[in-house]
């Protein structure tokens, strides 16, 4: 019996998109995307679930397409979990060991985290992501891996996520109307990090800022750990209904506006650029200034960033990102908008794109929108257990030519390998130029009389065998 990777599936339900992706990790540890299906959401308001079944409708939607082109049936889904409603806290717990010479092993860690999920929080919330920081033994703090150490007294520090009990159930009523069965919910900045991140940017100290439609989350990383996350209930629709009021259009055609000619900063916008917006039904078209679409872009963005950067300060990380800060999400699409994070949050800046983890590149997938759905896939490929296969079957050998059919595969051979001599040999020739047109034609004439030989030989041979 072997093991191979499990095919899983990923669901991000978010604010302006439901996205699903089926996929598989290979043996380089890469995603091998084999499905995907997208739908519009219209059930839920910054990340949080508004109606039941708009929302189930669209996740049979993408589930359906995604399961199409895969080619396989889907039962079981992750899924990504944001909103405003989540919440982070950190908590110390330790446990003594009868004896300081047996060594730490996974069971003690398992024991920690457990006696962590027992702790008590507010009515109405539930724990998502219990995370181990550093670990302590004894007089030795500072411990990223304790396993096979020894010690009596064994102590670690958590990163603990928790959410609305009451969005968690609705998550999960979406999905089992749709016929599906949830597999595991799974934070998205973290996913999100998995897919745009880098093992060093993470060890160096970064800050990933995920703008989505309805909420923009942050999260810090440090030394390799996530140290600090939080949802900012801000997104790429309230710049949108910037847009519509201030331009007074139509919400489809603020959505456009954004999308296509939206700028981060209003002094990079073409000055006297106007766009003509067809109107109602019997009315003119509306022209809009681009520099006016982006002073409203840029005003609400600079909101946006602003909060960050308090969050930034609120982790007590923000001058240890040596890395500095990676924004992604559909929000990131937008012109300018790296350089106006980098002056606001006095960071390096860059914008993260879901394609490092991929197999076969997959250029279609070069877009921070699809950053969260990717990551979502690349964690619950981690966090499948592998799936027993039976033994392969060792390959047939391979058949046995006939004399007959070993003596043409000669003659074919011989025939290439002096084809190949003579192009190289008029690469040469063009290439020096020195060489006269006798001495070519007596090249040509040797080989012509090596094939003509061979020929004759082989046939020969072939003639007598039959």
């Amino acid at each position: 019996m072997s093991k191979s990777t499990p095919i899983i599936t990923a669901l991000d339900i978010g604010t302006t998109k439901v996205c699903a992706i089926v996929a598989r990790l290979n043996l380089y540890g890469r995603l091998e995307i084999l499905g995907v299906g997208k739908a519009d959401s219209i059930g839920v308001t910054r990340g949080v679930i508004s109606n039941i079944d708009k929302t189930v409708n669209a996740i049979i939607s993408a589930v359906q397409q995604a399961s199409r082109r895969a080619g396989v049936e889907v039962h079981n889904v992750y899924v990504g979990v944001a909103g405003q409603h989540i919440k982070n806290m950190q908590r110390s717990g330790y446990l003594m060991r009868e004896r300081d010479d047996d060594e730490i092993t996974r069971e003690d860690i398992d024991r920690l985290i457990t006696d962590m999920s027992k702790i008590s929080l507010p009515p109405g919330e539930q724990i998502i992501h219990i995370l181990p920081q550093e670990y302590a033994v004894d007089n030795e703090t500072g411990i990223k891996d304790p396993i096979g150490m020894s010690g009596i007294r064994f102590a670690a520090d958590f990163h603990i996520i928790t959410g609305q009990t009451a969005a968690l159930k609705n998550i999960e009523r979406c999905v089992t109307k749709a016929g599906l069965s949830m597999a595991g919910l799974i934070l998205e900045p973290i996913a999100s990090a998995a897919a745009v991140l880098t093992e060093e940017e993470k060890e160096a100290g970064i800050a990933l800022v995920d703008i989505g439609g309805g909420t923009t989350d942050l999260a810090v990383f440090h030394d390799g750990l996530i140290r600090y996350t939080s949802v900012i209930p801000l997104g790429g629709q309230v710049i949108t209904d910037d847009i519509r009021e201030g331009c007074m259009v139509m919400k489809e055609q603020a959505e456009k506006l954004k999308v296509k000619f939206g700028c981060a900063l209003a002094a990079k916008a073409q000055h006297n650029a106007i766009v003509a917006m067809s109107g109602l039904p019997g009315r003119e078209a509306k022209e809009i200034s681009l520099r006016n679409l982006a002073h409203i872009i840029q005003a609400r963005m600079e909101e946006m960033l602003e909060l960050i950067y308090i969050k930034l300060n609120d982790s007590g990380y923000q001058n240890k990102l040596i890395g500095g800060v990676v924004i992604t999400g559909g929000g990131a699409r937008l012109a300018h908008l790296k350089s106006l994070t980098s002056y606001i949050t006095a960071a390096d800046t860059r914008v993260g794109l879901p394609t490092e983890h991929l197999a076969n590149g997959r250029k279609e997938f070069s877009d921070p929108m699809f950053a969260t759905s990717i990551g979502l896939a690349i964690e619950a490929a981690r966090s499948a257990e592998p799936v027993p296969t039976e033994k392969q079957a060792e390959p047939e050998p391979e058949p046995q030519l006939e004399p007959v059919a070993v003596l043409e595969e000669q003659l074919n051979f011989a025939q290439n390998a002096v084809a190949e001599e003579t192009l190289v040999d008029s690469d040469e020739i063009r290439e020096n130029s020195y060489d006269s047109v006798e001495s070519e034609a007596e090249k040509t004439g040797w080989f012509g009389n090596f094939i003509r030989k061979s020929k004759e030989w082989l046939e020969s041979d072939m003639r007598d065998f039959s």
